[in-house]
């Protein structure tokens, strides 16, 4: 997790972490933006959180809307933390989207186009968040998102 002072907490004891000390973390990652990238990364000005939260595509943006107009959600982090477990006999790692904390229990999110679940290192890499998150009582959500570039998505391709 990374402090508002941008020092690093690592190899903190999952089950310990409070929510609290995650509340005020800062992003894991910082991004750059440059001409022709991909991906469409951004500040939005949340009303939930009084200040602007990042997100890292468009998809990423509209989850952070919904969340931000959701009147359960009391407060948004993007990018809470770098979850390190280890799963299979090796040391796995994974920084989810968001951490909605709610009027009940908090939600970890990670938001993806639908047809990348399709490759077996994000689903797998989703199971085992999961499974992490599930294990403090928390919930999981995997936004999955049907996007241009996706072939099932009606009237893909159509301009």
């Amino acid at each position: 997790m990374r402090r508002a002072d941008q020092c690093l907490e690592e190899d903190l004891e999952w089950a310990s972490v409070s929510l609290d000390l995650l509340r005020n973390a800062q992003p894991w990652r910082t991004f750059r933006w440059y001409k022709g990238q991909k991906h469409y990364s951004g500040t939005y000005w949340s009303a939930t959180v009084g200040d602007h939260v990042i997100y890292e595509s468009r998809l990423e943006l509209g989850r952070l809307l919904f969340a931000d107009f959701d009147p359960e959600v009391r407060h948004i982090v993007a990018q809470p933390f770098l979850l390190k477990a280890e799963v299979q006999g090796k040391l796995r790692r994974h920084i989810p989207d968001y951490l909605l904390l709610t009027v009940g229990d908090p939600v970890v999110v990670d938001v993806k186009p639908r047809h990348r679940l399709e490759r077996p290192q994000i689903a797998f890499t989703f199971a085992w968040t999961k499974q992490a998150v599930e294990s403090r009582g928390w919930h999981a959500s995997a936004d999955l998102a049907t996007c241009a570039g996706d072939p099932h998505r009606a009237g893909a391709g159509r301009r």
